[in-house]
């Protein structure tokens, strides 16, 4: 099963709305970012993209007809050559709202506070879940580092 649609928006342009409006109008499952942490083995699918490296996409979005947010939207213009039929759907926000929306979610979880860090840390050694989503957590740091910068205010 190939892509039909694939979103190139940020987070926080209402690519979670688009997610689910695609899956109603029987789009099949959409992959987003949520997916990625529910299935974090598909990390490294991205970090072969990331490299440059040869990508089994239809092994990645294997039971998916489509892909909205980060990671895929990172990498729009490999998925368009993979799938050059597919439609994409490029989401938008005022950049104002949208770096305050970002500023509170997306860029909060790269730099926890101590609370949050401090449960995360604690969980680690019994987790297996917290274990495995742990690639996922870096590569996301790494993803946002490449895409805004190191420093976020």
């Amino acid at each position: 099963m190939s892509l039909k649609i694939i979103g190139t928006g940020l987070g926080r342009t209402g690519t979670y709305s688009l997610k689910l409006a695609l899956e109603h109008l029987g789009f099949g499952k959409c992959f987003h970012m949520t997916e990625l942490f529910q299935h974090p083995e598909k990390v490294k699918y991205f970090i072969q993209a990331e490299k440059g490296e040869q990508v089994n996409w239809d092994e990645l979005f294997n039971g998916y007809q489509s892909a909205v947010d980060y990671p895929a939207a990172r990498y729009f213009r490999q998925l368009y050559e993979y799938y050059p039929d597919a439609k994409f759907i490029h989401t938008l926000r005022d950049p104002d709202e949208w770096y305050e929306s970002a500023l509170h979610t997306i860029f909060m979880a790269r730099n926890p506070d101590l609370r949050k860090f401090t449960q995360f840390a604690l969980r680690f050694p019994f987790s297996t879940v917290v274990r495995k989503r742990f690639k996922v957590f870096m590569y996301n740091r790494k993803l946002m580092d490449l895409e805004f910068g190191k420093k976020f205010e």
